[in-house]
C-alpha cells in the first residue's frame, strides 16, 4: 500500500510540488478516498443511521456473526451494536457462542443488560454450532429483528478453531439459508499490520461483509483501515470511540482520511 501511494505522487507531482506538504496530502487524500469509494456505497457518504449499513435488513431475524481476535473489542461492539439496534425498535437477541472462555459468557450478559436486549447462553452447551443453531432457530420463532452471535476470540494461525468458525457459519443457514447476512471482523486500531494479516485469514475462511475498528478513542489513527479496504475490498462499517454504550459511531471515509491526514 505504502509503495502504490508513493508511485503515486511521484507520478502526478513534480520534484518541486513534492516538497510542498499540502500537495503530497492533496494527492494522498485522492488516493485514499479513491479506496474506500471502491468498495462504499453512494448512499453511506454523509449521516445515516447504523441499521442502513446493514446487510439482510427487513429479513426477519437479521443475522450478525462477530468475528476477531481476544481482546479487539468483540464484546463490548456486540453491546454497542445491540442497544442501537434495540434503542431503534428492534428486537434482538445476543448470543453467547464463545464457549472456549469462561469469562465470556458473563461479560456479554453485562453488556447485554446494558443494552437491555436478550441473551442466550444455554447451559452446559459447549459446542459453539449448537449455541448458533439454537439461537438463530429461536430468533426465526420468536420473530425476532436481529440475532448477533458472539464466536471466540482467537489467533488467524488456530487452523481448528477456524474450523469451527467456518462449521458456526454452515449451521445456521440450516434455519435460516442466507445466514449469516454479516460476518464483521472486529479489529483494534492500534494493530497495524498484524491487524491486516489477521483480517485476511478471516476473510479467506469466512468471507468478511465489513469491520469494526476499535479503540479509536485513543492515539491510533487507524490507518490500518486504508490497507485493510485496498487489499479485501471490505468496507469499514463502524468506529468504537470509548467504553460507553453509545461509543459507536459509523465509520464516515471523509472524515477518516481527513483526520489521518489532520487536513
Amino acid at each position: 500500500m505504502v509503495q502504490s501511494l508513493i508511485e503515486k505522487i511521484e507520478s502526478r507531482l513534480s520534484k518541486k510540488e513534492m516538497q510542498n506538504a499540502e500537495s503530497v496530502k492533496n494527492v494522498l487524500k485522492e488516493e485514499f478516498m479513491d479506496v474506500f469509494n471502491r468498495v462504499y456505497q453512494p448512499s453511506w457518504h454523509g449521516h445515516q443511521s447504523l441499521l442502513d449499513r446493514l446487510q439482510g435488513q427487513g429479513q426477519k431475524p437479521c443475522v450478525i456473526m462477530m468475528v476477531g481476535i481476544n481482546g479487539a473489542g468483540k464484546t463490548t461492539s456486540i453491546g454497542k451494536i445491540a442497544a442501537h439496534l434495540a434503542s431503534q425498535g428492534g428486537k434482538v437477541l445476543v448470543a453467547a457462542g464463545d464457549t472456549f472462555r469462561a469469562a465470556a459468557g458473563s461479560q456479554l450478559q453485562v453488556w447485554s443488560e446494558r443494552a437491555q436486549v436478550e441473551i442466550f447462553s444455554p447451559e452446559g452447551v459447549t459446542d459453539p454450532s449448537a449455541v448458533a443453531f439454537d439461537a438463530v432457530s429461536k430468533a426465526k420463532v420468536q420473530n425476532y429483528d436481529y440475532v448477533i452471535i458472539d464466536t471466540a476470540g482467537r489467533l488467524h494461525t488456530q487452523v481448528n478453531l477456524m474450523e469451527e468458525l467456518k462449521k458456526m457459519k454452515r449451521v445456521m443457514t440450516k434455519v435460516v439459508p442466507e445466514a449469516p447476512h454479516e460476518i464483521l471482523l472486529v479489529i483494534d486500531a492500534n494493530q497495524g499490520q498484524n491487524a491486516l494479516i489477521q483480517a485476511k485469514e478471516f476473510h479467506q475462511a469466512l468471507g468478511l461483509t465489513g469491520a469494526i475498528l476499535t479503540k479509536m478513542d485513543g492515539s491510533a489513527k487507524g490507518g490500518v483501515a486504508v490497507g485493510l479496504v485496498n487489499e479485501l475490498q471490505v468496507p469499514i462499517k463502524m468506529m468504537g470511540v470509548g467504553e460507553k454504550i453509545q461509543d459507536i459511531k459509523l465509520f464516515q471515509p471523509e472524515e477518516f482520511v481527513s483526520a489521518l491526514l489532520e487536513l
